[in-house]
């Protein structure tokens, strides 16, 4: 028999095949057969290059011809089966619809939300500002030493600089915030008081990432300036917040110590929310977790902003939301935020 021969017998089989099969998969199964990579065509196909060159214009028109004739029963054949599937599968809509699974809020997005809501019920408002800022409002009109460790390249994201000088000192070098701070900075220069905002946004240090540190975190401050103001006020400030986002059984309690940005400067803690002050593993036995540096706002940061510091006072706060997120949720690592596990963030 001719190769010719062959290819008409082939596509004949092939198309009685394909118009009794009767269903997809037995289509699939005829198409691998007949058209796969090792199938019957492809094997009639190598017998081309044995032909004369006068043979090769009739062979190759038989080819053609198998090759269609077989694609189109094969298309006359899923159309056939795949009907009666797709009929038999066709949706009921009286049946009621399928919900799809909603997404969940990361834990310091919730935190975030929640702070700012909290404090937004105080009587703050929200005031942003940009990832990159100056070592000006980064660091100078923060009342920071110029060789306070913070300022060096080992410490702080620097942009353009050559770290054998000491450009890093200029006012004007750009860098990534290491604080929400300078937001502050920048809201006190363009109003005046009474002002009372709060800044949540992200911050950049270099830390090595351990089980508390990240070399991106987040941070919500807030700053209150009027004419009288005194730690009593933050007391109160800080003790709504710790009531509202703890729990209403929440103690606080402020402990000495420093800031460049204020004076006097407190640490502030919130009584375990875990043992309930009792001490347990958490708190180290103290009964009391940080939460926030405080303090009344340095005078020189307010004649650097162009404030009296004899017409006016206020009080600043700080907090990272990670550790808030941490204490709220009891969360012993804060890697685990940023791992972007499935099962951990299914659980908030």
């Amino acid at each position: 028999m001719s190769l010719i021969a062959e290819m008409d017998a082939l596509l004949a089989a092939a198309a009685a095949a394909l118009a009794a099969a009767a269903d997809e998969a037995a289509v699939e199964a005829l198409k691998v057969k007949y058209l796969g990579r090792k199938g019957q065509v492809a094997e009639l196909m190598s017998g081309l290059g044995r032909l004369t060159p006068a043979e090769k214009p009739a062979a190759g028109k038989a080819a053609n011809r198998l090759k269609d004739g077989i694609q189109a029963a094969l298309d006359a054949a899923l159309a056939r089966v795949g009907g009666g599937a797709r009929a038999a599968a066709a949706v009921d809509v009286t049946l009621p619809g399928r919900r799809r699974p909603l997404g969940r809020r990361h834990p310091i997005t919730r935190v975030m939300e929640d702070a700012v809501a909290i404090f937004r019920r105080m009587g703050f408002i929200v005031a942003d500002g940009p990832d990159i800022e100056t070592v000006r409002n980064n660091f100078d009109a923060l009342n920071a030493p110029a060789d306070h460790p913070s300022r060096t390249p080992e410490d702080t994201f620097y942009f353009g600089l050559d770290e054998r000088n000491w450009g890093w000192l200029d006012p004007d070098c750009r860098l990534l915030r290491t604080q929400t701070s300078p937001v502050q900075v920048r809201v006190m220069e363009s109003r005046q008081p009474p002002i009372r905002v709060v800044c949540p946004g992200r911050c950049y240090r270099r830390d090595t990432p351990d089980a508390t540190h990240g070399m991106s975190f987040h941070q919500i401050e807030g700053l209150y300036v009027a004419r009288q103001t005194s730690l009593a006020d933050l007391k109160g400030t800080m003790a709504d917040f710790a009531r509202e986002m703890f729990g209403p059984a929440t103690k606080i309690r402020f402990r000495p110590h420093f800031f460049p940005f204020t004076e006097p400067s407190v640490e502030c803690d919130a009584s375990c929310i875990i043992c309930g002050g009792q001490g347990c593993r958490v708190c180290k036995n103290s009964g009391w977790l940080e939460i926030a540096g405080a303090g009344m706002v340095n005078p020189a940061v307010f004649r650097a902003v162009g404030y009296d510091p004899e017409q006016v006072t206020g009080y600043a706060f700080g907090m990272g939301l990670e550790r808030i997120a941490m204490i709220r949720y009891a969360i012993n690592d804060l890697r685990l935020l940023y791992e972007n596990n499935v099962r951990f963030l299914q659980q908030f």
